[in-house]
């Protein structure tokens, strides 16, 4: 039975099950909703599920909340959580938040809150645990209380992430690219900031872009958990080149709380030097077999997940079809995929002329080949000719380039 008023602090570790009453994981945080003049309602769940992977479950479909058990329709989206920027973790972060207490005009910090189920069938906040501070030279902890959600306020918020939801209000729409500009001649203080408000998605793509030093900075200062999310979304290439940078105990610490294969795909790239095809590649090329028809093919490049770069063309190898991958055979580029009809397969299209690198190959002889041939890609094999993965050209620009190249003082003079 699901009961009609539960503490969100207690959910942490819950089991989640199905309606058969098998175990598909446990409860890691709950996402709320601010309102204006409602109160903050529950959106859904975040799920650890096997291989320490964190999914979202919306509330719609979690059919009852009991003590140390949640209950679902059983229908889970497998994608991976990214946290959107309207939505805040309860566990994470509202409880400890510092509050105002309209009544006296004291302050508290938040222990834990209570959540109901209104006439519409919504959870809502409805009551905060609160403790306020400890008065004077005592033993033990400050007082603790109960308070109305509306009695209670927000505790000032600073003027750095006032300045950064404006920035963001302002440049929301920016591609990653254009918002890494932007953010790079703020103050620290405030590039930080922005850095809170963006989602887990945007903050990936955000520090894909960003330079070494405020990427490192960034990953630093934002807790632990969020950072392995943010990570763990990020291309695998750019993940392993900043956990590189990273002090090994923290690179480590973050290793273990990303899911356990992608972490593995990660330590595999940070074997390699940095300005090598091994250190510069990804380990994520599209990859089929020579049976594979052009259709098929096709199907997979259209995957949204697949960058642009990566879906210009299809490498083509023997059994397993994964990096690292069985013998390569050769290249079809997707210029050729639409010159076919649909039944066509790839074995009688492939490009064989294309001469892969080992990991090792220096970076001056990758781009050399690149701008040579007018490649996008190079297929990245080892010493018995499996692809291991895939270096591009925007990989060898990002470190051909200067590193103030997004700021003004990093371009061309006329008169210099």
């Amino acid at each position: 039975m699901s009961a009609t008023r539960v503490f969100v602090a207690r959910l942490a570790g819950c089991g989640v099950f199905d309606p058969q009453g098998d175990r598909v994981g446990k409860v890691v945080d709950v996402l709320m909703l601010y309102r204006k003049s409602s109160a903050p309602r529950i959106s859904g769940m975040v799920v650890e599920i096997p291989g320490r992977r964190k999914v979202f479950v919306p509330i719609a479909r979690i059919t009852a909340i009991a003590p140390g058990q949640v209950m679902t329709t059983g229908l889970i989206d497998l994608r991976r959580f990214s946290q959107r920027g309207q939505e805040v973790r309860a566990i994470g972060e509202m409880l400890g938040r510092r509050v105002k207490i309209l009544e006296d005009g004291g302050f508290a910090t938040i222990e834990d809150f209570a959540v109901e189920q209104n006439g519409r069938g919504e959870w809502i906040l409805t009551e905060f645990f609160l403790r306020r501070p400890k008065q004077g030279i005592t033993f033990g902890r400050g007082k603790t209380l109960f308070a109305n959600w509306k009695d209670v306020s927000e505790a000032h918020q600073s003027a750095a992430d006032q300045e950064a939801q404006q920035l963001l209000a302002a440049y929301g729409e920016l591609r990653p690219a254009d918002l890494a500009t932007a953010v790079m001649d703020l103050p620290d203080e405030r590039m930080l900031a922005v850095a809170g408000e963006l989602d887990d998605e945007k903050l990936a793509d955000l520090l894909e872009e960003l330079p070494e030093d405020e990427q490192v900075e960034i990953i630093s200062q934002i807790p632990t958990e969020r950072a392995a999310e943010v990570l763990d979304l990020m291309e695998p290439d750019d993940a392993a080149d900043l956990l590189a940078s990273l002090p090994a105990e923290k690179s480590e610490s973050l290793l273990s709380l990303i899911d356990a294969e992608d972490a593995e795909d990660i330590r595999s790239l940070m074997q390699y030097e940095s300005l090598t095809a091994g250190g510069l590649m990804t380990n994520e090329p599209v990859i089929c077999s020579a049976d594979t028809t052009v259709a098929e093919a096709m199907a997979k490049i259209r995957n949204r997940q697949v960058p642009q770069v990566l879906a210009a063309q299809v490498f083509v190898t023997l059994p397993p079809f994964e990096a690292t991958t069985g013998k390569y055979l050769g290249v079809v580029h997707f210029q050729k995929l639409l010159r076919y009809p649909p039944n066509e397969r790839l074995g009688s299209l492939l490009d064989t002329e294309l001469e892969p690198v080992s990991p090792n190959t220096p970076i001056d002889q990758i781009h050399r080949s690149l701008a040579s041939y007018d490649l996008v890609s190079l297929p990245v094999v080892d010493e018995q000719n499996r692809v291991l993965g895939v270096v591009t050209v925007d990989d060898v620009l990002d470190h051909l380039l200067p590193g103030d190249w997004r700021s003004d003082e990093g371009e061309v003079s006329d008169n210099g």
